[in-house]
Formats: structure tokens, C-alpha cells, sequence
């Protein structure tokens, strides 16, 4: 086979391939849809990245675990619990609604599913100072 460098290959040319020609509309090849256990591991990596943003939370062993997440699909709209651990002092109402923003926002863009809820459930509050011991 005989060909010049930088011309096509043959079957190859200046027109889409003739395969994506055949493809039906795009209401009639059917739906993407996101498992339920993808949605969730997508909302836990929102929600390790706004827990570190939003409320400071210290980054060593003792500090918090990283948030757990489940997620309920239907119909295109997502229902979303996290559990998470937050610093201590913290205006704990202010930075759960900033965290739920975050990750319903997240969520949706990377999905494309409208978030219904996010439910956040505060496991523990973690201190500054993990290795001080206890007052008596």
C-alpha cells in the first residue's frame, strides 16, 4: 500500500465516518443511566472536597474519616445522604448548608440529575487538638 505521509487512510476522509450516518436520533437511542453506587461515591468525593474547603477540618491521621454518601435515583432526580465528622468549634447550621450546596451543585454538574436532597448527618465533631487528653 502506497500512501503519501499526511494523506488519509483508505476509508478515511474529509466527511464523517460512515458509520455515525447510521446512528438513529438521539430520542431514539435510549437513555444514559448512572448507578445508583456511582452517584454516591461522586457525591463522598464532592463532599471530602467541600468538608476541606468549608470547614477547615485538619488533615492528619486523627482527624475526621472521610464522609460517607448513599444515593436514591428516580426519574432523573437524586435523592442524596452524607455522613460526615466536622471541626469543633464550627457554626455547624452554616457549614451543612454550605457542604449541601456544594455537593447538590457538584453532583449535578457531573450527573446531569437533578438533586431533590441532600441530607447531611454529622457523625462526630473533631477538635483541633486530637492528642490533648481528657480535662479532669
Amino acid at each position: 500500500m502506497n500512501t503519501r505521509p499526511g494523506s488519509p487512510l483508505p476509508g478515511e476522509g474529509p466527511g464523517p465516518p460512515a458509520r455515525a450516518a447510521a446512528l438513529p436520533p438521539p430520542p431514539e437511542r435510549g437513555a444514559t443511566v448512572i448507578p445508583d453506587r456511582v452517584v454516591a461515591r461522586i457525591a463522598a468525593q464532592a463532599a471530602r472536597t467541600a468538608q476541606s474547603r468549608r470547614a477547615a477540618v485538619p488533615s492528619d491521621r486523627s482527624g475526621p474519616e472521610a464522609p460517607g454518601a448513599s444515593a436514591a435515583t428516580r426519574t432523573g432526580t437524586v435523592r442524596l445522604h452524607l455522613a460526615m465528622d466536622l471541626p469543633y468549634p464550627t457554626d455547624i447550621p452554616a457549614v451543612c448548608e454550605q457542604i449541601r450546596h456544594d455537593v447538590a451543585e457538584r453532583v449535578a454538574q457531573l450527573t446531569g440529575l437533578e438533586v431533590a436532597d441532600v441530607t447531611l448527618t454529622v457523625r462526630r465533631l473533631v477538635t483541633a487538638d486530637a492528642n490533648r487528653g481528657r480535662v479532669r
